[in-house]
Parts: structure tokens; C-alpha cells; sequence
């Protein structure tokens, strides 16, 4: 994954050009009837039931519109919270609020709900050792709000974007020429470019994950599409060569199944393409 720091920058651009989307040239409903001196108090109020994510985020969406604004937080995310709970209150400026309002809704309400699902799939993997990744089928521009979520569901976070982490996926082995030459090629442009980057390489079928061990320096063994036996087989196989991922249309109702064959990790887009926001209000009080 990036840096702590580059992660941040990543919320600064979302944050600014988030605002931007939705203020352009001014809130004009509240300029219209809002004193600028109005000064008002609000709260974040749970309709729903799940796990709470993105509070933290509205804090840094809060002091970006308005500095002066003052959150107290009452639940921090992470928590279980149930319909009727208040997460935090923010009180200031009424515009700063109103301005800051949307974002911080829509941002809650889909980190909460990726939260909540990556909760619920890892309580399918208790006891088994295997933990659950992220992808990256991610909604373009919010990436780093998903995946922090996925963080605080209890969830890990895959590579965060085509930067960090080399992952030869099936195009790129047919491209370079088969898996041997893609694994060369790769562990060659990578001395040339002084990076360190981890390899993870996809394997269609057994006789595929043969030829992956039999180059060095591959991070972790990506099971595309196995059945079950085969998982087993594979597993059994790579032994401590290196980790193993299992994915591929992996459901809530296969996903124990697959981590009984011993995999380290399976890896989910669920987690953040199919998912229903949690319903979160922002109430005057």
C-alpha cells in the first residue's frame, strides 16, 4: 500500500474537488436565507444498523470548509451502531455546515457500507487464518475513502492503485509472451528502475502455478478461478514458497469453503462495487 502521507494527499484532492463538484460558486440556498453570522448546531444522526466509518473523514471535510467549526465525536468509526444513535455533533457557522453537509453524507453512508459488508465477511472467515482483501474495483476519484473502509471493517487493503504493487494478471502473461518471460521481464525493468515492488502473479490452473515456483522472487500466487480440489492441490503445493490468494466470482456462501483450503488471503470486489449505502442524516438541533 502508499505511504501514510501519500494517502492523505489522496483525501486532500478528493475533499477539494468534492466541494468543488458541489459548491461551484456558492451554496446559493443558504446565502439566500442564512445570515453569515448564523451560527447553529447539528447532528449526525444513524438510521440504520451496521458498522460506522467515516466520521474521521468528516472532520477533515469539516475543518477544510471551516477551520472554526468545533465536532464532538460521541462514536468513533468502527463502531456497531443500530438505528437512533448519534455519531458526533458539529457545531459553527450554519453555512459552513450546510456546505459541508452532502459530501460528509455521502461519504458516510458508502464507507459505512463497505464497513459493514467487510465486517460481515470476515466473521465468515473466523477461525480459519484467512484474511480478506480489497480490489481494485473501486469508484473512480474515491478510491482511498473505500478502502479505508474496508480497513475499518476489519478488512486489508489489496495494492492501492497500478503504482505500488507489481500483479501479472492473465493479459499481461498472453502479452509478454507466457508466465517465465513475463516474471523475467518484470524482475529486469524493476532492477533497471531501482524499485522494490512485490510480484504477484495469476495462476489459471495448476500446471500454471508449476511454472510460477519455478522462478524466484514472486510475492504471492494468485488463484484465479479455482475450483475448491484444486485450491487444496495448489496450496498444498507452494507450501511457505510464497502466499496464496484465492479469487474469482468468490460469494458469501463459497468464501469459507475456499479458506478451509488453506489460502492466506481471498480477495473480494464485493466488498466495494456491490453495496447499499447506510442511511445517515445530518439534523439541526
Amino acid at each position: 500500500m502508499i505511504s501514510e502521507e501519500q494517502f492523505q494527499k489522496e483525501l486532500s484532492l478528493i475533499i477539494a474537488n468534492a466541494i468543488r463538484e458541489d459548491v461551484g460558486d456558492g451554496d446559493h440556498s443558504s446565502l439566500a436565507c442564512i445570515p453569515a453570522t448564523a451560527m447553529g448546531k447539528a447532528k449526525l444522526l444513524v438510521k440504520d444498523e451496521g458498522v460506522l466509518a467515516g466520521v474521521a473523514f468528516a472532520q477533515q471535510v469539516f475543518e477544510y470548509v471551516d477551520p472554526q467549526l468545533k465536532v464532538e465525536v460521541l462514536l468513533p468509526d468502527g463502531t456497531l451502531v443500530k438505528h437512533g444513535d448519534i455519531a458526533f455533533y458539529v457545531e459553527g457557522s450554519s453555512q459552513s455546515i450546510l456546505k459541508a453537509e452532502r459530501l460528509v453524507l455521502n461519504a458516510m453512508q458508502r464507507m459505512s457500507a463497505i464497513a459493514t459488508k467487510t465486517r460481515y465477511y470476515v466473521s465468515l472467515l473466523e477461525g480459519t487464518g484467512t484474511k480478506i482483501l480489497d480490489t481494485r474495483k473501486t469508484t473512480p476519484g474515491i478510491r482511498a475513502l473505500e478502502k479505508w473502509a474496508v480497513k475499518i471493517g476489519g478488512g486489508e487493503n489489496h495494492r492501492f492503485a497500478l503504482y505500488d504493487m507489481i500483479m501479472l494478471k492473465d493479459n499481461h502473461i498472453d502479452f509478454a509472451g507466457g508466465i517465465t518471460k513475463a516474471i523475467q521481464k518484470t524482475q529486469q525493468y524493476l532492477k533497471e528502475q531501482n524499485k522494490d515492488l512485490k510480484i504477484i502473479v495469476e495462476a489459471r490452473n495448476l500446471d500454471e502455478v508449476e511454472e510460477i515456483l519455478q522462478s524466484k522472487g514472486v510475492y504471492r500466487i494468485l488463484l484465479d478461478n479455482f475450483n475448491y480440489a484444486d485450491t487444496r492441490k495448489a496450496v498444498q503445493r507452494i507450501g511457505e514458497q510464497c502466499l496464496t490468494e484465492s479469487s474469482g466470482g468468490i460469494t458469501e456462501d463459497t468464501i469459507r469453503k475456499y479458506a478451509e483450503c488453506g489460502v492466506d488471503y481471498i480477495s473480494s470486489g464485493a466488498l466495494t462495487h456491490s453495496v447499499y449505502n447506510m442511511d445517515l442524516s445530518l439534523k439541526a438541533v
